[in-house]
């Protein structure tokens, strides 16, 4: 191969990249994982006969498809020896490299509340999914995707739907109020407030710490307002000084990325509903936070005893690490 067709070869792909990655970063909940797929398209691409392909987004969008799902079945053995809860990896999304997420659908199928969900699903119905909700395309084209039938995936994608639909009735909260609710939970914790954490918290949430084995973390889910107040307010309290908090959008929502002077850092999201946290979403494996920037001016952002929760700071760049 010459080096001008392996240039328009590459050209062809870049010009497709943002959409390609962010189908399979929703396929896999990895953005590592995901940036693998691509460059093993991206081979498989300078190996086709290129003036015989009349569409290369589609053909694109097929082969990516089906090596995310070799990968996502692959890794689900991987994942039952996985150190504690496993979280999608979170993503800085202000810039998007995902292109622009520009509704609230968009957002919300690059969401770690959805994300979170996906992974109930088995990777025919997860690919039906998102073909089809955030990409919409029709099942016909799916079908030739995935080498099945338009009814077989019109029946997925109405499995996968019914199987989402009530846990998705947890997270129906926009930035704003996410936002709001994420500055108030933090402050309350700050400060041990175990009154208003509880009261910041759905009866019924659930808090998910991902560490990996390689930091420390909740190694089981916390379930219930009171046991997640107090798991909070113990370690993120007044008598742990130098945390600092930067607000941060990852995944398209708020969040915050939480940093201690000892360089540990972890990220919070939270799903909300009807005015409370129902769920929590706090990632400390350092494998998944390497794109999760520290701010401009080298350091991880105002500390909390100098008033950071619960005020507006200057979003740190998303785009760094």
């Amino acid at each position: 191969m010459t080096t001008t067709s392996a240039a328009e070869a590459a050209g062809a792909l870049t010009a497709h990249r943002p959409m390609l990655l962010g189908l399979a970063y929703r396929l896999l909940g990895s953005l590592h994982d995901a940036e693998d797929v691509l460059q093993e398209a991206y081979l498989r691409w300078l190996d086709v006969d290129r003036e015989a392909v009349a569409e290369p987004r589609r053909y694109l969008s097929r082969v990516v498809t089906r090596l995310a799902l070799d990968r996502l079945r692959a890794g689900r053995a991987a994942r039952e020896t996985y150190v504690g809860p496993w979280l999608p990896e979170p993503v800085p999304t202000d810039p998007s490299p995902f292109g622009p997420l520009e509704t609230v659908e968009l957002r919300e199928t690059v969401s770690t509340a959805l994300l979170h969900l996906l992974e109930r699903l088995t990777p025919p119905e997860r690919a039906v999914y998102v073909l089809h909700t955030a990409f919409a395309l029709p099942y016909a084209e799916i079908g030739d995707i995935l080498d099945r039938s338009a009814a077989d995936c019109r029946q997925l994608h109405h499995r996968a739907t019914a199987r989402l639909a009530e846990e998705r009735r947890r997270f129906t909260a926009g930035p704003a109020e996410q936002r709001r609710l994420l500055d108030a939970f933090l402050a309350a914790a700050r400060d041990g407030d175990l009154v208003r954490l509880t009261d910041l918290v759905a009866a019924d949430a659930t808090a998910w710490s991902d560490g990996g084995g390689r930091i420390r973390a909740a190694r089981n889910p916390v379930h219930g307002a009171d046991r997640i107040a107090r798991f909070f307010a113990g370690v993120y309290g007044r008598r742990r000084p130098g945390v600092r908090a930067t607000p941060i959008e990852l995944n398209g929502a708020p969040a915050l990325l939480l940093s201690w002077p000892s360089g540990v850092r972890y990220t919070l999201g939270v799903a909300a509903a009807d005015g409370r946290i129902t769920t929590l979403y706090l990632v400390g494996n350092p494998d998944k936070l390497t794109r999760v920037g520290r701010r401009a001016d080298g350091g991880p952002g105002p500390a909390w005893g100098a008033g950071a929760v619960g005020r507006s700071v200057s979003p740190a760049p998303g785009t760094r690490g």
